[in-house]
C-alpha cells in the first residue's frame, strides 16, 4: 500500500481534518508508543500502521 492510498483511506473513514490530527496526535501503544506520522518516518509498513489504526477504531472489516 503507498502513503497516497493510506492517506486517502484515513481521510475517507475519518474526514480529512480528524485524519490529520488523529495522524499527527494519537498514539498507537501496537505501533510502540508512536503516532501514525511517527510510525511512516520510522519505516513501519503502511499495511501494518493501517491495521492498527483499524483496530483501534474499530473500522468495519468491509472498510478496511
Amino acid at each position: 500500500m503507498r502513503i497516497t492510498v493510506f492517506r486517502r483511506l484515513m481521510a475517507d473513514e475519518f474526514g480529512s481534518g480528524r485524519a490529520q490530527v488523529l495522524a499527527r496526535d494519537h498514539v498507537l501503544s501496537a505501533l510502540g508508543g508512536r503516532t501514525v506520522d511517527q510510525a511512516l518516518t520510522a519505516g513501519i509498513p503502511v499495511k501494518e500502521i493501517w491495521r492498527e489504526v483499524c483496530d483501534a477504531f474499530d473500522v468495519p472489516a468491509e472498510r478496511r
